[in-house]
């Protein structure tokens, strides 16, 4: 997997590439905004770790540019600022994760992996799959124009399912995702939700969208039996 860092620091953009590389990934480096943009938008990166405080271009900025083009790859933001206020600012720009400076190196290669993990989102506002819509802004689902209501839970692991289509998901990957925990290697609430969320979504359907990877997981896409 490849990795672009932007961080004008000598030192801590040093020993990040230096852990990163020592971890089997492959690291590319820019200490600018400026060259830290065209390079993400050059290359098909896998995660972009970018600093806030950057020569030339502001990080804030690059990340602005970067959505703007409905960039899916996911972005670690290092900041020297821990106020709410600017972590909502952060997320509200399309970070999808943020570490403090000073920063230990173990912790920033546990939340690079964690989105490493989870891979590029799809960010557009309406998810569609088969005939099934997700409109995030108003959280509705449709079937063949047919309104399906489903719980906060229900909907966020449809929406993960989704935004993630014909990817094959781990129970660990969504217990991680939509439930932001770890639950011990108790993954049957996976289980039990996929049921449910299939009941709404497939029964009575000629076409079953949710599908069951034997031994891996569960995915969606278009066509089949599930």
């Amino acid at each position: 997997m490849r990795i672009l860092l932007v961080e004008d620091e000598p030192k801590v953009s040093g020993f990040v590439e230096r852990g990163l590389a020592a971890e089997r990934y492959a690291v590319d480096v820019s200490a600018d905004g400026r060259d830290g943009l065209e390079m993400a938008q050059t290359y098909p990166y896998d995660l972009i770790i970018l600093d806030l405080m950057l020569p030339r271009l502001d990080g804030r900025e690059v990340l602005q540019r970067l959505r703007h083009k409905d960039a899916c790859v996911p972005v670690l933001v290092l900041t020297a600022r821990d106020s709410i206020e600017d972590k909502v600012r952060l997320f509200e720009s399309g970070a999808d994760d943020y570490l403090t400076k000073p920063f230990a190196f173990a912790e920033l290669l546990v939340r690079a992996k964690a989105l490493l993990r989870r891979g590029p989102v799809n960010r557009s506002s309406t998810l569609m799959v088969g005939d099934l819509e997700l409109d995030r802004l108003t959280q509705q689902i449709k079937r063949g124009g047919r309104r399906i209501e489903l719980t906060a839970k229900e909907y966020s692991l449809l929406e993960y399912l989704m935004q993630n289509a014909e990817r094959v998901l781990s129970r660990n990957m969504i217990i991680e995702h939509v439930w932001d925990q770890s639950f011990d290697g108790v993954t049957n609430i996976v289980d039990v939700y996929v049921r449910h969320l299939r009941s709404k979504v497939d029964d009575g359907q000629d076409s079953k969208l949710i599908r069951t990877v034997r031994g891996a997981g569960y995915m969606i896409r278009a066509g089949g039996e599930g």
